[in-house]
This record gives C-alpha cells, structure tokens and sequence, in this order.
C-alpha cells in the first residue's frame, strides 16, 4: 500500500485510494476509440404480378329421336272412291339462357405510415378468370305414321300423320373474377441513440457528487482533481449546454455524499481530504443563492458511505470508514431541525456497498468490503418505521464498485464490480416480495466503477468504468427488465471512471468527469 498526493492510502496493484482497499486488478494505459454510426436512407420498391385464367367449357348434348310408326290395313269393296288426308304438325322449341355473372375488381389498400429510416414497398395484384360455358342440346322426334285402308267398292283412305318435337336448350355461364391487392409496408428503423459532446466543466475532477435541483440544472459539488481535495463547485443548464461556477463548499471533501432535500436544498455530508482527514461535517446549498450554508455535523465522522432520502424526508446515512476501519453505525438527518440522530446499525460492518430505497419505503445495503470478511455478498433491510435493520438474501456473488438500481417493477438491478478474484460481468435482481436474489442476463463486457441510470422508458443505462483487462472503457450498453437482455449501445467520445452519471428532466443523460490514463478529466457528454 501506497499514498498517493491526498494521504490516502493506495494500493499499487489497484490504484484506487482508500484504506483496507480491497486487491484489484491494474489499469493499463490503453484508450478506446469511439465509434459513431450513420444509417443511410434507402428506398425498395417491389411489384408482383399473379394472372391465373381458368376457363372451362361444358357441352352436353343429348338427341333423342323416337319414331314411332303404327300400319293398319283394311280394306272394304264398296264403290269406286279415293281419298287421301295427310296431318304434318311441327313443333318447334327453342330455349337459349345465357347467364353472365362478373364480380368486378377488388382493392384492397392498407398503408401503415410511420416516421421512416427505410420504406419498402410491395404490390402484389392477382388476376382470376374463370369461363363456364355448358350447352345442352335435346332433340326429341316422334313420327307417327297411321295408313287405313277402306275399300267398299273401290275405296282407298290413307292417313299420314308426322309429328317433330325438337327441343333445343343451351345455357351459357360466364363468370369473370379480377382480384387486385395492393399492399405498402412501411418499415420503421430507429436509429441508435448516440453520444454528443457538450460543455467542459471549469474544473477537471474524479469521485464527486452530481445532483438534479428542482429547476433542472445538475449541482456538481468536490472531488478530486489529480492532486487535492476540491471545495469547488458548478452548475450544468441543460438548455445551454454550459457549465458556471457557483459558491464554494465550506469544506473541501470527496467520497462524500449529496442528497437532494424535498425543500430544493442539496445536503453535502462526510468525505475525505488531506487536512482534516475523515470528515464530519454537513452544509447545505441554496440553489436560490448559489451559496453554502453549514448545518449539524454528524455523530461519526464517515466517508465511502452511502446516503437514501426515505419516504419521510429524512436522509439515512449508513456505513462507510474511517482512518480507524469499517462501520457499521448508521444515522439520520432531519432537515426540518438540521440535526442528525443515530438509528439502529447495521448487522455487519462495510463500505463501498450500495443503497436503494425501495417501493415500500425500505431502504436495501447490498455488497461491500471489509477487513474482516473481505468481500461481501450479504444484503439488509432498514425499515424506518422501527429503526432496526434484518439480514435479507444474499447475492450470487460478492461484489464491490457495484451499481444498483431500483426499476420500475419495484425489482432492485445490481450490476458488475469485483469480487476479489475477477472483475464481474455478470447482474442480478433483488425481489422485496420474496427477498431472495436471481441471476439476470450477464452484460457484455466485465465493468466496475461504472455509473447505472435509469431511463424513463424503463431501460437502464451502464456506462463507462474500467474492464477485468485493465483498460478504461468508453462502452455502454441498455438492460431491459422486460427481457433480462442487455444491449449493446453507443460508445461515449471519452473513455472514463469515477465519473458522475444523471439523468435530466429532459430525459437525456448527462455524464460528467472521471478520470482515465490521460488523468483526472473536465469533459462531459449526453446521451
């Protein structure tokens, strides 16, 4: 162990500053490019064409002819006579049906219109013809011949009597079908979200704190900035783009945290620096006057340590360290009176861990280190109504320089870090119902000292960090608690660690500071 420019302690494996730090793996002088993707517009359109002509005709033709032919002679001698009487009749029918039916063109239309990267266009038209034609034809013929001979003298009678039915009958059906679809799709391609630079910060710093005030601008307060402590602070205006300068903290500290009052104030509280040491103290900004204001100093002096307003107003501060070791104590802050009371402590001692206020007003420690036990999986409960903590589920895995993140579902997402062996790629979920963690989809890269941000559609937003290959990273990728999935997404201009990450009222990302092989950096960018 080492001490670097501060005093505090470092580990010359690591590099990171602290006491009883735990062992981590080296960072390595290595930067990674950003990547930006550009989608070009392209337009397909493409037409099929379908005829299909079916025609069938059907004749049928019947003839029947029936003659019939009946001889009667008789003769009667009486006189000389003759006569002769012949019937024709003829009958002719003639029957001609034609039936046409013809269903005339159908379209069918369905255009689905949305703001479009690529439209592709299909239009598919088929044409169905189909042609009946049936005949039939019946020719009936009955001949009916009838011959009477009378002869009385001489007398000779004949009848003939013919008879033609003839029957014609033909049906003629036509049925014409024409079906025309059209049909356009329009296909939406999102573009990936991407990263932009916006305003330098006025001053460069590492391990500070960035809050969201209720006019929307990020209060950035302390940190370090390669050499010292910092006292200093400036304010981001998302309309702008910019950064200015505002009042300065009374005390110069970082590993200290900064909580955002239900009165519009930002209560600053512990830390570290190279002067006092472990710090104790607590102060107030005003965002109405840009200035600091000191207020009650706590019951223990804490850095590393993490801070949850709860349901109440009040601000719960737990763990962290002091030159002395680990603790377990925990405390809370009253804005109303400025004074901070102690509350039950925790059931084992630890820093470097994270805190999530959950739906039911609880408050979840999860993780962590101490020089005890080492690296931590357990987790507890705070429940503010009692003062007292409970032991819940443990992790998978015990991790520190982890995020975690309260989700919409009320479901609790913690993510990467280390776990003394190796630099974690892997997350998992904490259920306050049944208190008990499940293993999620692991991210695509192994990360610690990262910052997690929760983004109003419900996906979470990892970036940056340092990888289990010792480099800095640039990467960020989404995870979607609908799935489990993570998602690659766009790189950041500048690769980073120990930096801040808030998300604005605008929806937009806003990460700032941090510090890579280059040293402690002033940039920022949004995403």
């Amino acid at each position: 162990m080492l001490a670097d420019a501060d005093g505090i302690s470092m580990n010359v494996v690591s590099g990171t500053r602290f006491p009883s730090e735990p062992t981590t793996t080296s960072i390595s002088t290595t930067s990674t490019a950003s990547t930006t993707t550009s989608t070009t517009t392209s337009s397909t359109s493409t037409t099929t064409t379908s005829s299909t002509s079916s025609s069938s005709t059907i004749t049928t033709t019947t003839s029947t002819t029936t003659t019939s032919s009946t001889s009667s002679s008789s003769t009667i001698t009486t006189s000389s006579a003759s006569t002769t009487t012949t019937t024709t009749t003829s009958t002719t029918t003639s029957s001609s049906t034609t039936s046409t039916t013809t269903s005339s063109t159908l379209t069918t239309t369905t255009t689905t219109t949305t703001t479009s990267t690529i439209i592709t266009t299909t239009t598919t038209t088929t044409t169905t013809t189909t042609t009946t034609t049936t005949t039939t034809t019946t020719t009936t013929t009955t001949t009916t011949t009838t011959t009477t001979t009378t002869t009385t003298t001489t007398t000779t009678t004949t009848t003939t009597t013919t008879t033609t039915t003839t029957t014609t009958t033909t049906t003629t059906t036509t049925t014409t079908t024409t079906t025309t679809t059209t049909t356009t799709t329009t296909t939406t391609t999102t573009a990936m979200p991407q990263w932009t630079i916006t305003g330098n910060m006025n001053i460069s710093r590492s391990y500070h704190t960035a809050s969201i005030l209720t006019n929307g601008s990020v209060l950035v307060a302390g940190g370090y900035n390669g050499t010292i402590a910092l006292n200093s602070a400036e304010l981001y205006n998302p309309s702008a783009g910019t950064w200015t300068t505002t009042g300065n903290m009374n005390v110069a500290r970082e590993y200290h945290t900064a909580s955002t009052l239900a009165n519009a104030l930002v209560l600053a509280a512990g830390g570290y620096n190279t002067v006092a040491g472990c710090i104790i103290s607590a102060e107030l900004y005003n965002p109405l006057t840009g200035t600091w204001t000191t207020t009650g100093n706590m019951n223990a002096p804490r850095y590393l340590h993490t801070a949850s307003t709860i349901t109440n107003g009040l601000v719960l501060v737990v763990g962290g360290a002091t030159t002395n070791g680990d603790l377990n104590s925990a405390e809370l802050y009253d804005p109303s009176t400025g004074t901070w009371t102690t509350t039950g402590s925790m059931n084992t001692t630890r820093h470097y861990h994270a805190a999530s206020t959950l739906a039911n007003g609880y408050v979840l420690v999860a993780g962590g280190y101490n020089s005890v036990v080492g690296f931590l999986n357990s987790a507890e409960l705070y429940n503010p109504a009692t003062g007292t903590w409970t032991t819940t589920g443990n992790m998978n895995a015990a991790r520190v320089y982890h995020t975690a993140s309260t989700l919409a579902n009320g479901s609790v997402l913690v993510t990467g870090g280390n776990n003394g062996d190796s630099f974690l790629n892997n997350a998992e979920l904490y259920n306050p119902l049944t208190g008990t963690w499940t293993t999620t989809g692991n991210m695509s890269i192994a990360r610690y000292w990262h910052t997690a941000s929760t983004l109003a559609n419900g996906l979470v937003l990892v970036t940056a960090g340092a990888s289990s290959s010792g480099v800095y990273l640039s990467s960020a990728e989404l995870y979607d608690p609908s799935t489990g999935i993570w998602t690659t997404t766009a790189n950041m201009s500048v690769v980073r660690q120990y930096h801040t990450a808030s998300t604005l009222v605008n929806g937009k990302v806003l990460v700032a500071g941090g510090q890579n092989s280059d040293g402690v950096v002033n940039s920022a960018e949004l995403y």
